[in-house]
């Protein structure tokens, strides 16, 4: 459940952050304040969009037999991971001119009075967000095999919500010790680790398809220092994909991930050093 909050925590931020820098910059100007209805109808489309996946998946699923269950499960953890490292590398390179862009984009529609164009700008950024929060939700909660407890899982996500709005009003502050930079820098690690746990949660189930093999199984035993079924040896397994007794296949897959993943970093920064030069700052640069 912990990855639950987690997740709706994170995304919950990143969307509140959008939905905020346009709030404010609409309420700077008469003519922005008109734009106020098409910027929370553009909030309403985007998480009806969101829910409409949620249906969509759940019905897929519905209608798979045990093999295919197992296969969509895979796929969905992949896909996570997959969506979880593009999210890290897009903010890590466009995060420090999140701001202009949007503030950008809106001036346009303004400007025209093209209140659709604004209220498809803020659909877009708030379905990507939300849809990405349920394929989140749903490879992480397959591949975490839970007992599918809806009330649990429903107040996990309720509370990441509420630490959502306490977060973004923390970091609206400007104080020294929580900044957007933190945040993000903080947040980077931590779902960079969660993708790692979806995609090792991944060879699981393609090992026990025999779609990939194990090459050496297992190539340790540390279930006697430090278990996978409950306290810091569960939080690690679900977090980072810590695994007690761990095949060769999946110890280099994880490897590949992480050499992979610094590879696609160190280009996203390079790219992000000019945006940077600019005078002007954005929240997550705070």
């Amino acid at each position: 459940m912990e990855q639950v909050a987690f997740i709706v925590w994170r995304e919950s931020v990143e969307a509140l952050l959008v939905v905020g820098i346009l709030y404010s910059w609409l309420r700077a100007s008469p003519e922005g304040r008109r734009g106020l209805p098409w910027l929370w109808g553009g909030v309403g489309a985007g998480l009806l969009l969101a829910g409409a996946l949620a249906l969509v998946l759940l019905g897929v699923s519905s209608w798979l037999s045990d093999q295919g269950q197992e296969w969509f499960q895979a796929l969905m953890a992949l896909a996570a991971c997959g969506l979880v490292v593009q999210m890290v590398v897009w903010m890590r390179a466009h995060g420090r001119g999140l701001k202009r862009e949007l503030e950008s984009g809106a001036s346009e529609r303004v400007g025209d009075d093209h209140w659709w164009g604004l209220l498809a700008l803020v659909m877009i950024a708030v379905a990507r967000e939300g849809s990405e929060t349920v394929v989140f939700l749903y490879g992480t909660v397959l591949s975490s095999q839970a007992s599918g407890d809806v009330g649990a899982m429903a107040l996990a996500g309720a509370g990441g919500f509420s630490a959502a709005l306490l977060t973004f009003w923390l970091l609206q502050l400007g104080g020294r010790i929580i900044t957007w930079r933190r945040f993000f820098k903080l947040t980077e690690i931590l779902l960079l680790l969660l993708a790692g746990a979806l995609l090792v949660s991944a060879t699981d189930r393609l090992i026990s398809l025999d779609v990939l093999p194990t090459l050496m199984d297992p190539v340790w035993d540390t279930s006697w220092l430090l278990g996978t079924e409950s306290g810091l040896g569960k939080i690690l397994a679900d977090f980072a994909g810590y695994r007690a007794y761990p095949a060769l296949s999946q110890l280099l897959i994880w490897l590949a991930y992480w050499c992979v993943v610094a590879w696609m970093l160190r280009r996203a920064s390079r790219a992000a050093v000019p945006a940077s030069s600019g005078r002007a700052k954005t929240p997550v640069a705070a």
